[in-house]
């Protein structure tokens, strides 16, 4: 009897837990998922306020893949764990750096090229050919390997006008050297006011700023 009476009560138990479980899954709502740019949409259920979106159709919206490891569904997206492919680089605008540093190299050369002129003019020395062309090779070697290391438009651009440069200390050189062989006196400080080294000077600066700065502008100072 005493079976009898635990059985009622745990068949009663059952029944009143039933509608219970009944009322629960007709509370429940069902919306879909979509995803902007992709096709289809996912099931989505609503339960006591929270969404739950089918992971079936969500594998199928993403273009996705389930695989199963124990107890736990693995989603795999496309491209994830790959290295995401590179987009196009940008045209390069500025210098390269091997061709920067041929520049700076070139300018330097230069530099000295115009110092020990002016040095030698200041003093009073004789000024050869002898004495001017081991400057004037090194400088011109060095703006060619400027040119070489040239890639971007910018180097191409700047290497031109170390060009320019080279033409203009040849000219200024050669100016000097043949008034001293022509033994045409010139005064000591005759750079401070020869237009051809005003012109160096301020190309001198232009490019300077220019590898400063990273970028190629032309003020027209070389030309």
């Amino acid at each position: 009897m005493r079976t009898n009476t635990h059985g009622t009560r745990w068949l009663l138990a059952a029944l009143l837990t039933l509608p219970l479980l009944v009322l629960s899954l007709t509370a429940q709502q069902t919306n879909s998922l979509v995803i902007n740019g992709q096709r289809g949409q996912a099931k989505v259920i609503q339960v006591e306020g929270r969404n739950y979106v089918e992971v079936e159709g969500l594998a199928r919206l993403t273009n996705g893949s389930l695989s199963f490891n124990g107890n736990q569904i693995v989603l795999s997206l496309p491209g994830s764990g790959e290295a995401p492919t590179p987009a196009s680089a940008p045209p390069a605008s500025g210098f390269s750096k091997d061709f920067l540093t041929a520049a700076i190299e070139a300018m330097s050369q230069a530099r000295e090229w115009h110092a020990a002129l002016k040095n030698a003019m200041e003093r009073g020395y004789p000024l050869s050919e002898d004495w001017i062309g081991p400057f004037r090779r090194q400088t011109q070697q060095s703006v060619r390997l400027a040119g070489v290391a040239a890639s971007t438009e910018a180097d191409k651009n700047l290497a031109a006008l170390l060009g320019n440069v080279v033409n203009n200390m040849n000219s200024l050189s050669d100016k000097y050297l043949q008034l001293t062989k022509n033994m045409t006196y010139f005064a000591p400080n005759a750079l401070e006011s020869d237009p051809i080294d005003q012109k160096l000077r301020a190309c001198g600066h232009s490019l300077a700023a220019m590898a400063g700065s990273n970028q190629f502008v032309d003020d027209g100072t070389c030309h």
